[in-house]
């Protein structure tokens, strides 16, 4: 099925232009009325102005208009294409699990936890070329931010946007984050999965290490990469200032740190491989080196065919309406008085 589309549709927004300049032509017209009016009756009058055609000067005016009409929509790239496509790759599936509790604002990674997890998925969605992804966030709850897909754009768009705000509740419910991703793949058995868990372990509330053993039992491998140093380290405020740590009740600075004996704990129960991560990305790159080795299957993936510019009709419409503009003079021609075609 056909569908129509412009690609640059705020360009359309210029037709106003035409309406403006629609309006100030009425009025020059009725001005010059008024203008004739002083001299006479306007209609005893008209005959008399021989050398003028009032027919060809509304003509051409068209003309230009029409013409200027037809650049604002070629501009604004008219396009027929067909609605959706199905396509058929080889890939997997990878619903990613990323830990947004307060903890992962620590700075003993650069940035911090939140932002260098951020950046190594941006690596990962970089490599995964017939692959789809998904994304579950987590802290005290686990919600879905992103269904699975293979539009890595809009993957990166709902990465950049992610802030321990998404989620209210607080802790660190590894076990349901697990649990939801394996709800959200597709329901396709033969299609491979894997789930990539990021997290700094810490204060986790539910059985981790269950969770991925179950999804192993279900074919679906569980990765963790742990982010943060196990010396640990102070959360910061969020205020921006040097130095100003997150405090409890009591006033005490509230310190955090990777919990690398429940990460790899929970790897190893999903069978998965276990990476932690530093300011390099040789964690996300161990990590996708492991997924590349799985058995790729066919994926179905329902994506916008190719669209065919039709701004050319536009161009040559207003090519005409010039042309035929410059041969018509705003004059009357004495070859055509007795035909009276533009009186």
């Amino acid at each position: 099925m056909d569908n129509f589309r412009f690609a640059n549709p705020n360009l359309l927004w210029l037709l106003l232009v035409v309406v403006l300049v629609l309006l100030i032509f009425q009025l020059g017209q009725h001005l010059s009325g008024k203008a004739l009016a002083r001299f006479g009756n306007v209609t005893l009058l008209r005959p008399l102005l021989k050398g003028v055609s009032r027919q060809k000067l509304n003509l051409k005016f068209g003309l230009q208009l029409t013409a200027l009409i037809c650049l604002i929509v070629a501009a604004a790239r008219p396009q027929f294409g067909s609605k959706l496509e199905t396509v058929k790759k080889q890939g997997i599936e990878v619903m990613v699990c990323l830990d947004i509790s307060n903890s992962m604002l620590a700075e003993d990674i650069a940035p911090n936890r939140l932002e260098k997890s951020k950046r190594m998925l941006t690596r990962m969605l970089d490599q995964m070329k017939n692959d789809q992804v998904g994304l579950v966030v987590f802290a005290g709850d686990a919600v879905v931010q992103l269904p699975i897909t293979n539009d890595f754009v809009s993957a990166k768009m709902f990465l950049e946007s992610i802030t321990p705000e998404n989620i209210s509740v607080q802790g660190t419910a590894i076990g349901a984050a697990i649990n939801l991703a394996v709800r959200s793949f597709t329901p396709r058995e033969e299609s491979s999965k894997a789930i990539v868990l990021i997290t700094d372990a810490e204060n986790h509330e539910d059985d981790a290490a269950g969770a991925a053993s179950a999804a192993y039992e279900k074919g679906i491998p569980t990765h963790v990469i742990g982010v943060g140093s196990v010396q640990g380290t102070v959360i910061p405020d969020g205020s921006g200032r040097r130095n100003s740590p997150r405090k409890d009740s009591n006033g005490n600075p509230i310190t955090t740190r990777l919990d690398e004996g429940i990460a790899q704990k929970v790897a190893e129960a999903g069978h998965g491989i276990y990476a932690h991560a530093d300011n390099s990305y040789s964690a996300i790159n161990s990590v996708i080196e492991s997924m590349h080795q799985m058995k790729s299957t066919e994926l179905e993936s329902h994506v916008y065919a190719e669209y065919d510019e039709q701004f050319f009709w536009f161009v040559l419409i207003a090519f005409f309406c010039i042309l035929a503009d410059l041969f018509i003079t705003d004059r009357a021609n004495s070859m055509f008085n007795k035909i009276k075609l533009f009186e």
